[in-house]
């Protein structure tokens, strides 16, 4: 099982690499997968909550702020930079890659089992304190679990929040998740069979992050490839999987339940919810079930893409997404 909730199709690739007759030892960091912010300093980054995220930004920093989350858990930021345009709209755009996702520190999966979802709402509420002025406003803008995400933190933080763009969230509910989950998924992410595939010990080493984030991204691109539900046109860029932090999560939500929606009908700003035009196990039921929980709600759907919005669908999307963002500046 690779993404969770919501998954970015991805081209894996694999990374044996050849240098003259020799082949290269997988047990040496960078040879798999990508090296960490840890391992490779000169990574941006920023440190917040007792972590390291991979980080950047654009724009000038007295401009209002868009943070945008990407999907997952598990995913990173790198098919999402597309939004990095809204600095020339007069924002200050932050990307980040999510504890223990893309190029961020990894964890072993005993702090995600301790504190499931709080865990990223907590790390959300560190780089918006990280990067915030005095005065100065904040936006979420998330796809797929991102957007889950962005809810989450609405839902505990409704006024330190200006303005939210979401992005086909399976659910701000677990059951109404799990029931997306199963409409879209070709194999039952719920069984032992699956599970098994990404048995993770609670003690693990870099390596073995290593070995498990690769292997998450060749069964990531097994499982959505041509013909999925998700209207998915190809593959998108990723930089690497996180394969703890999405096996821990998803276990956490299983087993524990989550419901984004308690506070939600307080929050009185205007919501843009987009869904996709190809996504077949979305579409607009689906998209005015979930999005009902928030009291006002202006509905979208992007046409000429599936799930993967933002990388596929930015054209269409962009000037939709800029003249809600211009509203609630």
């Amino acid at each position: 099982m690779k993404h969770l909730f919501f998954p970015f199709v991805v081209a894996a690739v694999l990374a044996v690499t050849f240098s003259a007759c020799d082949i290269l030892d997988p047990e040496e960091h960078g040879q798999l997968v990508p090296l960490t912010v840890d391992e490779d300093p000169s990574l941006p980054s920023i440190a917040v909550n007792g972590t390291r995220l991979h980080a950047e930004t654009f724009g000038d920093p007295n401009d209002p702020m868009i943070v945008v989350l990407h999907g997952g858990p598990g995913g990173d930021y790198r098919s999402m930079l597309k939004c990095a345009a809204f600095a020339d709209d007069g924002f200050f755009v932050v990307f980040y890659d999510q504890r223990g996702c893309g190029l961020s520190r990894r964890h072993g999966r005993e702090i995600f089992d301790a504190q499931g979802t709080a865990l990223f709402v907590d790390d959300l509420d560190g780089v918006i304190r990280h990067y915030r002025k005095p005065g100065q406003k904040v936006m979420l803008m998330g796809l797929s679990w991102g957007a889950m995400l962005a809810t989450a933190y609405v839902n505990e933080h409704p006024d330190d929040i200006s303005g939210v763009v979401l992005m086909e969230p399976g659910g701000f509910t677990w059951p109404d998740t799990r029931e997306y989950l199963e409409r879209w998924q070709t194999l039952d992410i719920f069984s032992e069979t699956v599970n098994d595939r990404v048995f993770i010990d609670q003690v693990i080493t870099g390596s073995d992050h290593e070995k498990l984030d690769y292997r998450s991204a060749l069964q990531g691109a097994a499982e959505y490839a041509e013909g999925n539900k998700l209207g998915i046109a190809g593959p998108s860029p990723f930089w690497r999987m996180g394969a703890v932090c999405a096996a821990s999560a998803f276990e956490f939500a299983n087993e524990h339940s989550f419901d984004f929606t308690t506070h939600l009908q307080d929050y009185d700003t205007p919501v843009l919810f987009a869904y996709s035009e190809l996504n077949q196990a979305y579409g607009l039921s689906h998209a005015e079930h979930v999005s009902s929980a928030y009291p006002r709600v202006q509905l979208a759907e992007i046409r000429g893409t599936g799930h993967n919005i933002v990388y596929f669908g930015w054209e269409n999307l962009h000037p939709v997404a800029l003249a809600y963002l211009n509203t609630v500046r």
